[in-house]
């Protein structure tokens, strides 16, 4: 039998050898250090059969298919055992893994809090140092239906009974056989490969995700080869959480939800003042590189949703209205807008245009509904009714490769100026639910890869992220704790200017469809604001923060003093405010920084005096005593650097 490796070299070995016998006869390091094998492309467990020629990859524990097996191993073989040793009347749903970690779903008749998580994991340490061996046992359904009934585990019952899969069911055993298991595996070939480990939190999870079902528990966790590697992914937890932009919203007094409007935005002052500065530098670029503005309706017939094909693809995901004939004299049926494109299609269809108009460039920052599943909303990162900076680009084939080259550096020089240095590309293709044919979709792919690779730029497939309408370039943020935010997006669609009847007049004298670019910087305004919340640690740049001074009085003898330099910042187009109240400096700085105002003035006699300013800036424990004019001019300037 012939095993090709990796580097195409080829082994031979008899039939019926296992991923260890292969990974034993390369080395003996390499024997140690397999966890599973890859043939053809599906892993499988490490003492599998190879039962013919095949591509094979020995799966090692330090790599991240071999973490991803060990976490998979851990919570079904470890963290389900120790939940049935503490909890006996307790039954075991699934365990999957999920990024960074896994968790697993379990009924139990007492409840089971955070508190019970040290005991827990306690016992899967003792469960760990058997060192247990794991083997796998291949079971007919009558037989796996007849073992867990006997075990009287109903939700394994239930996948099994579901499971259209006649026989070779998975059964995983440890060493004494007292805990089974059923699992797509792979697993660990024992749990002496498991390495540091943490629960994390509990929740509740309706079984299959259906809410007409039982609630379980759900028990998380996060898993890692080393404790070095454990400790730092929980430091950055811990930092995530201290930057969380729902908690320091409330700290800025930014914006609130509510149940009467679930996924919407309640903007407060402080956090509407953010959304225009972003939107006014938006705004300025946008005109800066040749982009038309308009406003589209935010209620549309769903005629125009069925021409365009989101209707069919869509729906679900959209807000209808239905006017019936007792409020009007027609029955229509309208959606709130999902997204802007048809709209702009509309706008672009008013008047011939010929190849010399093109490229075209519509932006708005489009008000947008979705519905969202109530589980899936995050505060600002994932909302039902969201302001998209949207835009459009109606050009020609010719022209593709050139407009992804500018749209390229206008979101890198945009990404600079917010903070954002580096960013990553990804090439997304079709989509299993889509519009258009293989063969448009073969257009829009090559020429969309041609242009990314004749730019030079870096990029990675994503296979079947696609938009339904078209190939996109999806750009990926890195921020200051090294967590990724897909935001900007470049979506190159041959199918909806000629669905929704655009054309174009050529140099020929004839009718074409013009190629429609999808394009955004942002994302949305509020996901935006989410991520630069996080990013800044509400520590946002002094040209986008809501309060960018607050002048600070030490004693009331020099209210007039404060008053006068507050008008004088606001004057210069400086979001400056007063505090005059009854209370020691101290507590007023340390109340503003909580704010996280940039520059606080604190002003008490000798500044009034001598018409100077003690100045703090927020982070740093120095103050600096400056002339009030230079203060200022340094103010204006730092102000200026972006608006």
């Amino acid at each position: 039998m012939k095993l090709t490796l990796p580097d195409n070299s080829i082994r031979e070995l008899p039939e019926g050898s296992s991923g260890y016998d292969l990974a034993k006869d390369i080395g003996a390091g390499l024997a140690k250090a397999a966890v599973a094998i890859e043939i053809d492309g599906e892993q499988k467990d490490l003492h599998d059969p190879i039962n013919s020629d095949c591509c094979v990859s020995i799966i090692t524990i330090d790599s991240d298919k071999g973490l991803e097996i060990m976490r998979h191993t851990l919570t079904a073989q470890v963290l389900a055992r120790a939940l049935k040793n503490i909890y006996s009347k307790s039954f075991l749903a699934i365990g999957p893994t999920i990024d960074k970690g896994f968790y697993y779903d379990v009924e139990v008749d007492e409840g089971i809090s955070v508190d019970d998580l040290q005991k827990i994991e306690d016992e899967m340490h003792r469960i760990i140092k058997t060192n247990s061996s794991i083997t796998k046992k291949l079971k007919s359904k009558k037989d796996a239906l007849k073992i867990f009934k006997s075990l009287k585990e109903p939700y394994k019952v239930e996948i099994i009974n579901e499971s259209d899969q006649k026989d070779d069911f998975q059964l995983y055993y440890q060493d004494d056989e007292k805990f089974i298991d059923l699992c797509r595996g792979p697993h660990l070939p024992s749990l002496s490969f498991i390495g540091s480990f943490k629960l994390t939190k509990v929740s509740g999870a309706y079984w299959k995700g259906d809410s007409e079902n039982k609630m379980l528990t759900r028990i998380y966790g996060t898993a890692w080869n080393n404790e070095k590697e454990l400790d730092k992914y929980l430091s950055d937890i811990e930092e995530a959480q201290k930057r969380d932009h729902r908690q320091l919203g409330k700290e800025m007094d930014l914006f609130h939800f509510q149940d009467e409007a679930p996924g919407m935005v309640f903007w407060h002052p402080y956090g509407w003042t953010i959304y225009r500065q972003l939107q006014n530098f938006m705004r300025q670029k946008l005109e800066d590189s040749g982009y038309l503005e308009i406003n589209t309706p935010l209620v549309v017939d769903r005629k125009l949703w069925e021409a365009s094909g989101h209707w069919d693809k869509y729906r679900e995901n959209m807000f209808i209205t239905e006017i019936d004939e007792e409020h009007a004299n027609e029955k229509r049926v309208n959606a709130l807008k999902p997204m802007n494109c048809p709209c702009h299609v509309q706008v672009y269809n008013q008047g011939i245009k010929s190849y010399k108009d093109l490229p075209i460039k519509f932006a708005e920052f489009g008000s947008c509904h979705r519905y969202e599943p109530s589980g899936t909303m995050h505060g600002l990162m994932r909302v039902r009714g969201f302001t998209q900076d949207d835009g459009h680009i109606f050009c020609t084939e010719d022209q593709i490769e050139s407009e992804t080259g500018l749209f390229i550096k206008f979101l890198s020089d945009i990404y600079a100026d917010l903070g954002f240095k580096n960013f990553d590309i990804k090439l997304s293709t079709r989509p299993e639910m889509r519009v258009g044919s293989d063969e448009t979709w073969d257009k829009a792919e090559e020429a969309l890869e041609a242009a990314i690779k004749n730019l030079g730029y870096p990029y990675r497939i994503d296979e079947g992220d696609g938009a339904f309408y078209g190939p996109k370039l999806d750009f990926v943020l890195t921020d200051a704790i090294g967590r990724e935010w897909q935001c900007g997006t470049f979506q190159l669609d041959f199918n909806l200017a000629e669905r929704l009847d655009a054309t174009y007049v050529g140099e020929d004298g004839q009718k074409h469809i013009p190629v429609m670019i999808h394009r955004a910087v942002l994302g949305s305004f509020e996901r935006f604001i989410g991520i630069l919340i996080e990013n800044y640690a509400g520590k946002l740049p002094f040209w986008l923060a809501p309060q960018q001074v607050v002048v600070a009085s030490i004693i009331s003898d020099v209210n007039d003093y404060s008053l006068e330099i507050m008008d004088l910042l606001n004057k210069e187009g400086i979001r400056a405010e007063v505090d005059l109240r009854n209370e020691k400096i101290s507590y007023k700085v340390r109340e503003h920084s909580s704010k996280k105002v940039p520059v606080i003035f604190a002003i008490g006699n000798k500044e009034k005096i001598d018409r100077t300013v003690s100045v703090r800036r927020i982070g740093s424990t120095d103050t600096k005593v400056l002339d009030l004019e230079k203060a200022l001019n340094d103010l204006k300037q730092e102000n200026r650097e972006l608006n």
